[in-house]
């Protein structure tokens, strides 16, 4: 609470900045690629299908009637401008993630997407108009005829829409497979064991979407959001071939600001002599080509 009072009297900037970014294009060997939305949202896409992952279009992450964190970076596209997936992943129900107005836009289209969440979510998600909901426990995966099979991984976060609702609902992580090719979306999470443990248990992905941002004051995120050192070494833990940030930019859910994160990122990575390209910081719109493992 006393957090909270004193960002209500801290003076909000609302100029909105480019952080440091890259673009990695894919090629015609990858048939995958991440395309960055902004904040947590992503489009992915397969050879065969196309997944829209936490997509959050609203200007103000909230329960509606302006009550909530203002958007002060826009969307890469307007809710209606995006594609009709073949599959909507919610990673939790946070309101910067599970964005109502946005989902409910997607839950009108044809053909009507299949929704893929953490358990106790269905409800929810019904709500918003989804007729085909897949609920999934930590570990519980399901595959899908022509798309990729979907594992919900464990995250290091809670659960709440409302005062009365905490920890109802499961949060979580996606790592999806489609032959030779592995993608983790890490969800958001704080930094813990779990990495290490996806990585023997499912495999080291080829590419993985990492929280880096809202990490300040550490006492109370650092339970629940990861800084950019912890997430490089969740990409080092994963094993990963090529990592994406996101949750940066677009939302002040913190004190470490909007593009802060992005910074200490691309400062530690200079500091660690490694390839932009290994650790993409990614602006709104950059599409991450998906590396394709060979065999010989």
């Amino acid at each position: 609470m006393q957090w909270q009072l004193a960002r209500l009297f801290r003076k909000k900037s609302g100029k909105v900045e480019t952080s440091p970014g890259a673009s990695v294009r894919p090629s015609e060997t990858s048939p995958w690629a991440a395309t960055f939305l902004g904040h947590a949202s992503f489009l992915l896409r397969g050879p065969r299908w196309s997944a829209l992952l936490d997509p959050v279009c609203s200007k103000v992450a909230g329960p509606g009637f302006r009550l909530g964190v203002p958007r002060l970076q826009p969307p890469a596209l307007k809710v209606d401008d995006l594609p009709t997936p073949d599959l909507v992943l919610l990673t939790h129900n946070h309101y910067d993630h599970c964005d109502a107005a946005t989902l409910r836009n997607l839950a009108r289209r044809s053909p009507r997407p299949v929704a893929v969440c953490p358990l106790g979510l269905r409800k929810l998600l019904v709500s918003f108009g989804f007729r085909d909901v897949v609920e999934l426990d930590w570990w519980e995966s399901h595959e899908f005829a022509d798309g990729p099979k979907v594992t919900l991984t464990p995250a290091r976060h809670f659960s709440a829409r409302g005062p009365f609702d905490r920890n109802r609902s499961l949060w979580g992580g996606f790592y999806l497979e489609d032959g030779s090719v592995r993608v983790l979306a890490a969800g958001d999470t704080g930094y813990a064991t779990h990495f290490a443990e996806i990585a023997e248990r499912l495999g080291p992905p080829e590419l993985s979407l990492l929280p880096i941002g809202a990490y300040l004051p550490a006492a109370l995120m650092r339970p629940i959001h990861q800084n950019p050192a912890e997430a490089l070494q969740a990409h080092r833990d994963l094993r990963s071939r090529r990592s994406v940030a996101f949750h940066f930019g677009a939302f002040p859910l913190a004190d470490d600001g909007l593009h802060e994160p992005a910074r200490d990122l691309a400062e530690l990575l200079l500091r660690e002599g490694l390839d932009p390209e290994t650790f993409v910081i990614p602006n709104p719109g950059c599409v991450v080509a998906v590396p394709t493992r060979f065999k010989n």
